[in-house]
């Protein structure tokens, strides 16, 4: 039964753990910011399509809008394109420096582990041959034993 419960304890862990790295993913533009940003998209889409469209309109029917400068809204739509590409590249950033965070934490570890593994092999050198049978013991000994 006590193997269960630690089961279930190490279950448990996981999947706070999990949770916990969910939110983390969250925070740097995982899943839980995922509607803001089809929102954002959509805006974005709206206003560049409809002042290309405007524009577009304005030359091919000749609508005469003095209070708006030719080519105006054109550069708008270049202007927030721009800015959403230099918001893409951030978010980009901010990605890779998560990746880059997880992908250091675990050659942290494997180090950690590598350190250990090698204290073990020593300590293990230390006791005894591990290769060595229990009848080559006996030879050694014996032989000790006549060199004495």
């Amino acid at each position: 039964m006590d193997e269960l419960d630690a089961l279930r304890a190490e279950l448990e862990q996981y999947k706070s753990e999990k949770d916990k790295i969910r939110d983390v993913v969250g925070q740097i533009g995982g899943q839980t910011s995922l509607k803001w940003h089809h929102t954002l998209n959509a805006i974005f889409l709206i206003v560049v399509l409809g002042a290309f469209s405007f524009d577009l309109g304005r030359h091919v029917f000749g609508w005469d809008l003095t209070f708006i400068p030719p080519f105006l809204l054109l550069e708008a739509a270049v202007l927030l394109v721009s800015l959403k590409i230099i918001w893409m590249i951030h978010m980009q950033t901010k990605v890779d420096h998560f990746q880059f965070w997880i992908l250091n934490t675990i050659e942290f570890r494997v180090n950690m582990m590598t350190r250990r593994l090698a204290s073990i092999e020593s300590a293990i050198t230390r006791l005894g041959d591990p290769e060595q049978t229990p009848d080559d013991q006996t030879v050694d000994a014996q032989s000790q034993d006549t060199q004495s």
